[in-house]
Order: C-alpha cells, then structure tokens, then sequence
C-alpha cells in the first residue's frame, strides 16, 4: 500500500506541478545544462550545486552567478517548446529529444535541436527557413500544449 501511495504522489507532482509540457530528459531542462549560458553562446554543463526549481521542473547550471541571474528573471532563459526539439515542433508538430549542444538564440530566445545519427536539424531548420518553421513551430506547440 505504501508503494501505491508514493506512486500517486510522483504521478500528481509530475501532473500538476508542472505549469507547462516541459523535456526532462536526465531529469533537468536542457539535459541539466545551464539555460543561461547558451546567450553567452556556449553550452555548458550544469552542476547540481547550482540548481532551482521553476514552473515545477528543475534546472541546473554552471555557477552561482547563472543560477541568480536565471532567478531574476526565468522566462527569458527557458528554452522554446518546453526544451523539445525546435525544429521537428514546427515541421512535425512532434516532441523530440534534444543534444543539449545544438542551440540557436533567435530573437533573445534560446531553441534547441536534436542532433544525432548523422542528422542536425539546426542545419535543417536554417536551410528550409528558421523563420517560417518557428511561425508552425508556434502554432504547432499551442496544440500540442491543448492535447
């Protein structure tokens, strides 16, 4: 019984402590790398020192100052689409996987990319049109949040 009841907890925090879909796969967003260090144009590995809860999801990252800087002001540094591959949101409308080392920052907004098995869809998304795939991408992930 006791089992059962620490099931339904992680179930209902996984459920209903999360204000949106968020990828979190190892447990963090982004993979567990720092979100803030992707504007200074580097992907770096967070550290578990220097983590937070936001939105209900956790996020680490790579020194004292990131994570204050992050607490400031989360929104600005929470990936597009919840952490999920930019571009297969916009031209599949699926949630896909990340490498936490594939990113674009677009318009003061940090996109990240799957980027395996011979196929980066960074290089995708630039050459069929960043612009076009984010305007589907949006609309995409609105109905994908709806589901």
């Amino acid at each position: 019984m006791k089992k059962i009841g620490i099931l339904f907890l992680l179930i209902s925090v996984t459920a209903f402590g999360q204000k949106h879909d968020y990828n979190i796969k190892k447990g963090f967003v982004a993979q567990g790398y720092d979100v803030v260090s992707y504007f200074g144009n580097k992907a770096e590995k967070g550290d578990k020192k220097f983590s937070t809860i936001y939105d209900g999801v956790q996020f680490k990252f790579s020194s004292k100052e990131h994570l204050e800087t992050f607490k400031k002001e989360p929104k600005k540094y929470i990936p597009a689409y919840g952490g999920y591959c930019a571009y297969a949101i916009g031209a599949k409308a699926e949630k896909v996987s990340i490498d936490p080392k594939t990113f674009e920052i677009r318009d003061g907004k940090l996109y990240l990319f799957y980027n395996s098995w011979g196929t980066n869809t960074l290089e995708l998304w630039q050459k069929e049109g960043a612009e076009e795939l984010k305007e589907k991408a949006d609309k995409n992930w609105l109905k994908i949040n709806k589901e």
